[in-house]
């Protein structure tokens, strides 16, 4: 055999048994530990006996030296409703809720995930839950990781048809809804003050009756998403838009009233169908409709009454109404959706085969991102067309003197200012965590310039409107500065 092939089979076999017995070296030195990725797993607060989004950790070895483990346990066992997964292995019944003889060798690591789903509590706040996971080293050394979260019960409804007048009334307990929630056509369903509805993904509010809620300045009504953890740590899902299906109101649905409602992070917030004009299908008061993956309000050839009312940030249009009659005073229309520039505009309007159409805005905020934040299309029935705005701030271009008899007092907002753009209307605008605190800045022109004869007395907050009112649905107080 050639001298070389044989040198060169020598230094593989070499270097195949140094690396060989350093892997399968495990040291006993009382000093060696384990490093973990963090000492502490915190799991976002959840809802009592519903599953909770996945968490892990990694477990490192830097010691130098492999590290064998007597064991990896949950400390209080299957009584805390934490599941553990340990590089593939489940800490549960069949395995006496440990795992044995783990092996982590010199700069390598394993992977621990974490998952609950915790019992009752039977309080009426969140309750703190823990538990540790133990690692007992051959050594004899034990370190744990602490695991913790808070819980919450909460009443589960699933696939809900309400068939004869009905109340949900929780202002203590929240109560999430699978499959959805359907009111049907002799019924009338209310919402009490300080309830809050979660919404599943798949869930929402389909009306053939009616629904009312009655919240108050104090105690909101609150229709949202379920998930009640982050998506990053700065960052929770509330925030996010399309979490759940918003709420659609039937052709054969009339008198529907929310008062003192938010509405937000759904994927279309309110959808109304084609009704008897005659007849008012919705009067949205003193509400919120916010972050939506799709229209904020749209109505078909229907009748709506808004007042007070917020309607912003959505992918598509703030407010879409298409025919039918539209009565809006004192609402703040904005559009500064953050998650997708091809976005719609605050309002947009446009005619349908009708000869009842009227679109009336009073006292109204209409601003956002773009430079134009007001599409008229009147389509093929222009001559029957009727709309007025009066004593509104409107983000658009200077509408031509021969329009102007739809416009009276009218401020158009100068597009011009496009670093600022209708931002500067507003207190807080943070981009970056998606907070929006849309009530008035000290520098926001629309200060003072409502009318005094057609305002409301009091705004969205329930504050009282002063002499000389504000344009928006918020009336700037000592207590917003």
């Amino acid at each position: 055999m050639d001298i070389h092939r044989i040198i060169m089979k020598l230094l593989a076999s070499l270097l195949l048994l140094a690396a060989c017995s350093d892997d399968d070296h495990f040291s006993m030195a009382p000093n060696l530990l384990l490093d973990f990725s963090s000492d502490t797993v915190r799991l976002d607060t959840c809802f009592s006996t519903v599953p909770t989004p996945m968490k892990s950790f990694w477990v490192y070895n830097r010691s130098g030296e492999g590290i064998r483990l007597q064991s990896i346990r949950l400390e209080k066992g299957n009584q805390s409703g934490f599941r553990v997964n340990v590089d593939g292995v489940y800490l549960g019944p069949q395995t006496g809720w440990q795992t044995n003889q783990v092996e982590v060798r010199n700069r390598d690591s394993v992977r621990v995930f974490i998952e609950l789903t915790s019992g009752l509590n039977y309080q009426t706040e969140p309750q703190l839950l823990e538990d540790n996971l133990v690692f007992v080293l051959e050594n004899g050394n034990i370190q744990k990781v602490n695991l913790t979260t808070y819980t919450w019960d909460a009443t589960l409804l699933y696939n809900i048809h309400v068939q004869t007048d009905s109340v949900i009334d929780s202002p203590h307990r929240p109560v999430v809804i699978y499959g959805g929630l359907t009111v049907d056509s002799l019924a009338t369903l209310t919402i009490t003050a300080g309830t809050t509805l979660y919404f599943h993904n798949d869930a929402g509010i389909d009306v053939y009756g009616r629904l009312t809620t009655t919240g108050t300045p104090e105690a909101n009504v609150v229709l949202r998403g379920d998930r009640i953890d982050h998506m990053f740590d700065y960052l929770p899902y509330d925030r996010l838009s399309g979490q759940w299906q918003g709420i659609h109101f039937h052709e054969s649905s009339y008198d529907n009233h929310l008062r003192y409602t938010d509405i937000h992070g759904t994927y279309d917030g309110i959808r109304c169908d084609s009704s008897d004009v005659s007849r008012c299908t919705l009067f949205l008061e003193a509400s919120t409709v916010h972050n939506c993956q799709g229209n904020g309000l749209k109505t078909e050839n229907c009748f709506v009454r808004l007042e007070n009312s917020q309607l912003t940030n959505t992918l598509g249009d703030c407010l879409l109404a298409i025919g039918g009659r539209t009565e809006v005073n004192h609402c703040t229309l904005a559009q500064f959706y953050p998650f997708d520039a091809n976005r719609g505009v605050a309002l947009r309007f446009a005619t349908a085969d009708t000869s009842e159409e009227a679109f009336n805005c009073l006292n109204s905020l209409i601003t956002g991102y773009g430079d134009d934040q007001m599409m008229i299309q009147p389509g093929d029935t222009a001559n029957s067309f009727k709309y007025a705005f009066d004593h509104c701030i409107i983000r658009t271009p200077v509408i031509e003197t021969d329009d102007s008899i739809y416009f009276t007092s009218v401020i158009y907002e100068d597009v011009k200012d496009t670093i600022s753009a209708g931002r500067k209307h507003f207190r807080t605008f943070d981009t970056e965590n998606f907070i929006y605190d849309f009530s008035l800045d000290s520098v926001s022109i629309a200060i003072d310039k409502a009318d005094p004869t057609t305002s409301l007395p009091l705004d969205r907050n329930g504050s009282a409107r002063g002499e000389l009112p504000d344009i928006g649905a918020f009336e700037r107080t000592t207590d917003n500065p």
